[in-house]
């Protein structure tokens, strides 16, 4: 089920290059598994005084069923939860724009042009510096700033926005310059160098 919920790349438009695609940083994960760890501490620790108590059959069976309940609810809270959110949450740059996608029932996105980036910045404290993790901050054209957390090796990405962002902006500052370089490399069809009508001169007298 996990595999069927990558990014679907036919969301992208024709020509659009994927520059890198993330995932949440697993340190999302530590607190939820951390409490699932805990309540099946406390579900093991209930079995063992339940069975050893002098109890009859019929109330420890109903005991045991209720801790089995509450023991399964926290491991479809906190295990499967947030692993399906963060399996479902995508970072992705392309030579284009920015998305992100998240949610497992109802979704949500954002979408950020290249061309409308004026700043990337990142934060990370010393536990995140450890981790390779942090904070990204994305400000575009007359948009508040958007803060994108737990985003793994942060300064690559960081690294890899800033670059995309100086393509896209020397491309807009030299629209032409492309269409220059062609024009001085190939001939127009239909037209002829002065050269070429001295040469055919030439060979027709």
């Amino acid at each position: 089920m996990l595999g069927r919920m990558a990014y679907p790349r036919e969301n992208l438009a024709p020509g659009e290059r994927v520059v890198l695609h993330r995932h949440p940083h697993w340190k999302c994960l530590l607190g939820p598994f951390l409490l699932f760890a805990i309540v099946t501490a406390a579900a093991g620790l209930l079995i063992g005084v339940i069975t050893s108590s002098s109890l009859r059959s019929t109330p420890q069976t109903v005991l045991l069923i209720a801790v089995a309940v509450v023991w399964a609810a926290g491991f479809c809270w906190y295990f499967i939860r947030p692993l399906l959110a963060w399996k479902t949450t995508h970072f992705v740059l392309t030579d284009r724009r920015v998305m992100f996608r998240n949610g497992i029932v109802t979704r949500s996105g954002i979408d950020i042009p290249i061309r409308r980036i004026n700043t990337v910045e990142f934060r990370h404290g010393l536990v995140d510096r450890m981790l390779r993790t942090g904070t990204l901050v994305i400000e575009s054209a007359s948009d508040e700033p958007l803060s994108f957390d737990d985003i793994p090796q942060v300064e690559r990405v960081h690294a890899l926005l800033y670059h995309e962002v100086l393509d896209v902006h020397d491309d807009e500052d030299h629209p032409l310059e492309g269409r220059r370089r062609d024009s001085y490399d190939q001939p127009v069809a239909g037209t002829a160098h002065p050269g070429d009508r001295a040469d055919r001169g030439g060979r027709d007298r």
